[in-house]
């Protein structure tokens, strides 16, 4: 069986720009091996996708506990390396940070989507307070022996519509993702960003491996290989989508007598 260190180092060997990893987004151990025997080379789990399958809204709304125990199934259920969104960590001191991440780890996941918005409010942390939320959770990778991959988020585009993005937008993410870098992430990832010549630009400017979002209106996943992607996931557009299914088929079904 192939160890939570061997999957850790497979995982971040994945990441390759120009060459990326396709991570489409599972919520649950069900869809987590759905998803596998598709020929995935990794799973990740959305925020999003499983709060909202377990009844909860996103943003943290989820039990800590039951995330823990959620990503703990997957874990079990496929032989892949698994990736737990994290979202702020469920906690706001790095003391805190750390505490949850060692938590984590004990699931055995091999890494973390972990965003710099405070969650609960539309601001972000600002560069410096974010750059020592992230050292705290390299720290507690660390510590457990894991060389778990970082995939630190910025939410600079996610706040505001494709159209209004701006160079100076950018320049803040790229400024943000060589701090993060020098804290101990492993990935930059920039959702909502849809640019084709933004995306590029970051790519080349930044030294980690950035990850896209598969939104509507995105380049396609060739184009974004071909802007130097190294991370293409999906987020809440899977689950969406087999929600949308299963609602127009259960309306089918009911009023079928009708």
């Amino acid at each position: 069986m192939t160890t939570q260190v061997q999957k850790a180092n497979s995982f971040t060997a994945l990441h390759v720009k120009g060459s990326p990893i396709i991570l489409f987004n599972i919520w649950d151990a069900g869809s987590a091996g759905v998803v596998a025997n598709a020929g995935a080379m990794a799973i990740a789990t959305g925020s999003a996708p499983v709060a909202m399958a377990h009844g909860f809204s996103d943003g943290e709304k989820m039990p800590f506990e039951q995330a823990l125990t959620n990503a703990a199934r997957i874990v079990a259920s496929v032989e892949l390396p698994v990736s737990m969104d994290l979202e702020g960590a469920y906690a706001v001191d790095p003391s805190g940070v750390a505490a949850n991440a060692t938590r984590a780890l004990e699931t055995g996941v091999v890494g973390f989507n972990f965003e710099d918005q405070i969650v609960g409010s539309s601001d972000l942390y600002d560069v410096t307070t974010q750059a020592g939320r992230i050292a705290a959770l390299r720290s507690a990778a660390e510590i457990a022996g894991v060389n778990a991959f970082i995939n630190a988020r910025t939410d600079i585009f996610l706040k505001s519509a494709p159209e209004t993005h701006s160079e100076t937008m950018l320049d803040a993410a790229i400024e943000r993702a060589a701090v993060y870098a020098g804290a101990g992430a492993s990935g930059f990832f920039a959702p909502g960003l849809k640019d084709e010549a933004m995306i590029e630009r970051l790519c080349a400017e930044v030294d980690l491996p950035v990850n896209i979002i598969a939104l509507p209106g995105t380049p396609s996943n060739v184009r974004l290989a071909e802007l130097g992607v190294a991370r293409i996931s999906y987020g809440p557009v899977p689950y969406k989508r087999m929600t949308t299914w299963l609602a127009d088929a259960a309306q089918e079904a009911l009023g079928s007598l009708t």
